[in-house]
């Protein structure tokens, strides 16, 4: 019951962290605001949560750990794959738009010069994943004549995270679903066999 108990304490604390440096950026969130946010004095998150580096760290680290559940659940549908391409990220720009641990850990990769602390390189997964399913794609005679699957993957990778990165800084990632559906379908009539 007790271990239970600081699991929950632990993700409520991630969760509100997420949050606060989604809202206001690394430099912008204390680990005193965490507390205010979560309902606890600070000592109790530095028991969680040693210091705000660490918490970063964990913020980023949940973030990097949706993505590859996400790849499970939608390779289980069996789909080719352009149309898993296309699912994943779909279910990708909904998780951005409604997951804040995903939002903080996006915000923090965007001022990694600014963060202290080892964070992962961002977007190289994703221009690896995604130029790996177009050469699949490719292979199976669904990628259009003459398109490079590592050309076009970096330019999804651009579209679809600078798409996110707009929405999120003039929409609040309101409109991300609708504006990621725009790009994705001009892109998959450009790539399309």
């Amino acid at each position: 019951m007790h271990q239970e108990r600081a699991v929950q304490t632990r993700r409520q604390i991630l969760e509100s962290a997420a949050i606060l440096f989604d809202q206001n950026g690394y430099a912008g969130t204390s680990v005193k605001d965490v507390a205010d946010h979560v309902g606890m004095t600070k000592g109790a998150v530095y028991f969680h949560y040693p210091s705000k580096e660490a918490l970063t760290v964990a913020v980023v680290q949940a973030h990097y750990d949706r993505w590859p559940r996400l790849l499970e659940a939608v390779q289980a549908e069996g789909l080719g794959p352009m149309d898993t391409l296309v699912e994943l990220l779909d279910r990708t720009a909904m998780t951005f738009r409604d997951d804040a641990v995903v939002q903080g850990g996006a915000r923090l990769m965007m001022e990694q010069p600014l963060v202290e602390g080892s964070l992962p390189q961002p977007y190289v997964g994703w221009v690896d994943l995604i130029e790996l399913l177009l050469t699949q794609a490719m292979d199976a005679g669904e990628l259009r004549e003459g398109v490079s699957p590592t050309a076009a993957a970096h330019t999804l990778v651009a579209a679809f995270f600078g798409t996110q990165h707009i929405s999120a800084r003039l929409d609040l990632r309101v409109d991300l679903v609708k504006r990621w559906e725009e790009a994705r379908d001009l892109l998959s009539y450009a790539l399309r066999a």
